[in-house]
């Protein structure tokens, strides 16, 4: 049996629930950023488009606080 191959144990999907809201808060933001992509090649983006990827990444940073993970700094591209 190759413990590789097994699977994530207990321990990881334990780690990964603990750090769901963080990963979704992320998820949300890569989302906003790709609108401000799309946007960008559409007539550029509004500032409701704008306001979205702010609070998406307030959220990124109210979750990761509230599980006490490093953020990384944001790279805004537009």
């Amino acid at each position: 049996m190759n413990p590789e191959l097994d699977g994530p144990t207990a321990a990881d999907l334990a780690a990964i629930d603990q750090e769901w809201p963080v990963i979704a808060a992320e998820l949300d933001l890569l989302d906003a950023e790709i609108s401000l992509i799309y946007a960008a090649d559409h007539g550029g983006p509004t500032s409701l488009d704008w306001r979205r990827v702010r609070r998406a990444e307030h959220r990124v940073i109210r979750a990761a606080a509230s599980i006490g993970a490093p953020t990384a700094p944001f790279r805004l591209v537009a």
